[in-house]
């Protein structure tokens, strides 16, 4: 009988402590994603780009005044699309706020900067 007892007791304190982790406080997101994720989806759809800057426009500014950094890729892709929409000069402040915030992405930053630098000397 005693047997019994102590497994009861030790099934039960388990079952107590695995409730009590599972209502552990679940921590913040390291990133705010907005809807980063459904504008890339759409930029591979062929959504418009004016849409999809508003869009990433007004969650960087949520992020901002939440004091939250955006996601990797976030600003890069802004100034992508900043860069297809003919803004060179927005789509460069875009490419190094990624550079500056990711540094390493700054290789693949580097890279897209030269190849912007390449195609406006080209015309």
């Amino acid at each position: 009988m005693n047997t019994l007892n102590v497994r009861t007791r030790f099934w039960l304190g388990a079952c107590a402590m695995l409730a009590l982790v599972g209502c552990a406080h679940q921590s913040a997101s390291l990133y705010q994603w907005g809807s980063y994720q459904d504008q890339v989806y759409s930029h591979f759809k062929g959504g418009s780009p004016e849409q999809q800057i508003q869009a990433l426009e007004k969650d960087l500014q949520v992020m901002q005044a939440a004091n939250r950094r955006p996601p990797p890729g976030l600003q890069a892709h802004l100034g992508m699309l900043y860069a297809e929409t003919g803004n060179d000069a927005k789509a460069q402040q875009e490419l190094l706020a990624e550079k500056t915030q990711y540094p390493e992405s700054g290789t693949y930053i580097d890279l897209l900067l030269k190849n912007a630098s390449n195609a406006r000397s080209a015309q």
